[in-house]
């Protein structure tokens, strides 16, 4: 029996995700790769997270959404934020990166970033026309 989870995201785009997490101080590994779970059973995963216990994480595009699954064995989960702070950590820094990365394909370039007390970011963008 697996002892693996795999937790729905809206994560699509894999740089905006290694982005990320590289914004969070996660050490990731670009896959495929296996994730080391319970009783040596593993998942291959297209990113993954090393833990020191011998257990990671990775994030495993679903064949149905297309989406990034977090895959992991909760009971050895070893971050110093618990699933849900992990995630939204991440989805924040993701969403940031992702409107960064389509604007600047659109000729938009940052004017101003204010990083709020509350943790919100409000980005000004810009382009200048021909």
């Amino acid at each position: 029996m697996s002892h693996f989870s795999q937790i729905k995201t809206k994560l699509r785009n894999l740089t905006s995700l290694q982005q990320a997490l590289s914004d969070a101080g996660v050490r990731w590994q670009t896959g495929p790769r296996p994730v080391r779970g319970y009783q040596g059973k593993t998942e291959t995963a297209e990113l993954v997270i090393e833990q020191d216990n011998g257990y990671d994480l990775g994030f495993k595009r679903s064949a149905e959404s297309g989406d990034y699954e977090l895959v992991a064995d909760l009971q050895y989960w070893k971050q110093p934020l618990s699933v849900d702070g992990f995630l939204n950590q991440v989805t924040q820094r993701y969403a940031y990166h992702t409107v960064l990365n389509e604007s600047a394909s659109q000729g938009f370039q940052v004017a101003e970033q204010v990083d709020n007390k509350d943790g919100s970011i409000r980005l000004v963008l810009q382009r200048w026309g021909a």
